[in-house]
C-alpha cells in the first residue's frame, strides 16, 4: 500500500498533461469538428427561439415530466409523432464566449480523476513496484473515469456513436498519460 500523500506529484503532473493534451486535441486536431451538426437555417432557428427567452438549462421536447400516464396519452403521442423530438442545452451567451470557468472546471475534474487513480493504485501497489504494474492500475482507473460515462450519451440521448467513440479515444489518450505519470513517478 502506498499513502495518497506521497502521490501528489503524479496527481498534479497527470492532470496537467491531460489538460494540455485535451487542449491540443480540441484546438488543433480535426476529428472532433464533426461532433455537432449544423441546422440548415441556423439564423432562422435562432430567431424563432429567441423570443422564448429560454433560460440556460437542459431541455427535452416534448416533455411528459416523467409521468407514465402523460406518456401514454394520445395528446403526448401525437406530439412525438409530429416532432421534432429533441434534447438540447441552452447556454448563457456571455459564459459561452468566456471559456475560463469551463477550463477551470475541466482542470479540477482532471485532478479528481488523478486522485481516484492515485487512491486505487496506492491501495493495490506498494512503493517500489514495477512501472508496468503501476501503469496498468492507474491507466485502467483513469480510462474508466474519463471514458465510460460518455457512453450513456449515445445509449440514452442518441448522441452519434462516432462522437462517443472519438471521445473514448480521447479518454484512452488521457488514461495513457495518467498511467505514464504514475508509472514514472511511483515512489521507490
Amino acid at each position: 500500500m502506498t499513502p495518497l500523500s506521497t502521490l501528489w506529484l503524479p496527481i498534479v503532473l497527470s492532470a496537467v498533461l491531460v489538460f494540455v493534451a485535451s487542449s491540443i486535441i480540441h484546438m488543433f486536431l480535426p476529428y472532433h469538428r464533426s461532433d455537432f451538426d449544423k441546422v440548415a437555417d441556423e439564423d432562422g432557428v435562432m430567431a424563432a427561439l429567441r423570443p422564448f427567452a429560454i433560460p440556460p438549462g437542459e431541455y427535452l421536447v416534448p416533455n411528459a415530466g416523467g409521468r407514465a400516464d402523460v406518456m401514454k396519452s394520445d395528446e403526448f403521442k401525437e406530439k412525438v409523432r409530429k416532432g421534432p423530438v429533441a434534447f438540447f442545452t441552452v447556454m448563457d451567451p456571455a459564459s459561452t464566449l468566456n471559456m475560463g470557468p469551463q477550463l477551470g472546471q475541466w482542470f479540477v475534474y482532471c485532478l479528481v480523476v488523478s486522485v481516484f487513480a492515485a487512491y486505487l493504485t496506492g491501495r493495490t501497489m506498494a512503493p517500489g513496484d514495477e512501472y508496468l504494474a503501476v501503469f496498468r492500475v492507474a491507466g485502467a482507473t483513469a480510462f474508466a473515469c474519463y471514458g465510460f460515462a460518455i457512453w450513456q450519451r449515445s445509449i440514452w440521448f442518441k448522441q452519434r456513436w462516432s462522437t462517443t467513440l472519438k471521445s473514448t479515444l480521447d479518454s484512452l489518450i488521457y488514461a495513457l498519460l495518467t498511467a505514464g505519470s504514475f508509472g514514472a513517478l511511483w515512489p521507490s
